[in-house]
């Protein structure tokens, strides 16, 4: 079964992202970090695959560190 975007925890919705390699010929290979639609947040290449996983997942980690860190200063102005 398909992850679905936007699917309801709660009352918030939740967004699912993933990381994406792609083999490029001759130059190596892309990474992209999307959501379930299909948006692309962050991409670009490496010349080596765990390189471009590596890439890739520390994009992520920093994609989710910001809205972390955006979520928590939003409550803590709320107060």
């Amino acid at each position: 079964m398909p992850c679905r975007t936007g699917m309801e925890q709660g009352t918030r919705l939740v967004d699912m992202f993933e990381v994406i390699l792609t083999r490029r010929k001759r130059f190596g290979w892309r990474w992209q970090v999307c959501d379930q639609s299909g948006k692309i947040f962050a991409d670009g290449f490496a010349r080596t695959r765990p390189s471009a996983k590596y890439q890739g997942e520390r994009a992520l980690f920093f994609l989710l560190s910001q809205a972390y860190l955006r979520n928590r200063s939003a409550a803590s102005s709320e107060d």
